[in-house]
């Protein structure tokens, strides 16, 4: 007799369980939707604790953090806050190591990353989103923002330094091909994908600006800027728009 009532007792338990997760998960997917991270947390890490192995519901804490970074004061919390998210993305991927999302995190968290990080650092970074883009791209071809950020790969790997490709060299016998016709693959592929994303077509006409087509610069880079903002990062992408034309004249 007793264990039929404690079979019932953890299916109840199980049960609830299951609704509150996809409660929590709901209520954190709306701050999400309105870029409010700190609010999105406060629902989606009770879930965790519920579902750790989730790897959806990891991408989505990972994504918080990141959107957490242009908001903190110093570099040290900015770092935390990007290595946090990098933690997060990786857990991803190794509880859905075939699913294109995990990976493409890891390529976006290293991505914020970089910027905070010294040259040795920085050139570790750049490999690791190189291969996690690819992951991405392999998983799920039809991914438009794994096709962006093999592009922004190439096109800025394209411009480093000869003190970092020395570097490169040293440390890791050098760096992967990298070009800007490739980028311009990959950002055309991305905008096949989604032409209603902005982030798209600047980075393609700042592309074309770095080979000298101006023609082409100018149209993406007039296209980006004159669609409306509707992702996080589109103020910040339409400002490298701005100076991208400008540096046109």
């Amino acid at each position: 007799m007793i264990r039929p009532l404690i079979l019932i007792t953890a299916l109840v338990f199980t049960t609830h369980a299951l609704g509150d997760f996809a409660e929590l998960v709901r209520q954190g997917d709306a701050d999400d939707a309105k870029y409010q991270p700190n609010e999105a947390l406060r629902y989606y890490l009770p879930a965790e604790k519920l579902d750790p192995t989730n790897a959806a519901l990891l991408v989505k804490i990972a994504r918080q953090h990141v959107f957490r970074m242009p908001d903190l004061a110093s570099k040290s919390d900015k770092i935390a806050a990007g290595r946090t998210a990098l933690a997060y993305a990786e857990r991803a991927v190794k509880a859905a190591p075939n699913e294109c999302d995990p990976h493409l995190s890891v390529a976006i968290c290293w991505g914020k990353l970089t910027p905070y990080l010294s040259n040795k650092e920085s050139v570790a970074a750049s490999r690791q989103i190189k291969t996690a883009a690819d992951n991405a791209v392999r998983l799920n071809p039809r991914s438009d923002y794994a096709w962006h950020l093999l592009g922004r790969w190439h096109q800025e790997l394209a411009q480093i330094g000869g003190l970092t490709r020395a570097l490169a060299l040293v440390v890791y016998g050098g760096l992967p091909a990298a070009s800007n016709e490739e980028a311009v693959k990959c950002f055309q592929q991305a905008l096949t994908l989604r032409p209603d994303r902005l982030i798209h077509h600047i980075e393609l006409g700042r592309t074309y600006a770095v080979m000298g087509r101006k023609d082409e610069a100018h149209k993406y880079l007039r296209q980006g800027l004159a669609m409306p903002s509707a992702e996080k990062d589109d103020p910040e992408t339409k400002q490298r728009g701005k100076a991208a034309l400008a540096e046109l004249g």
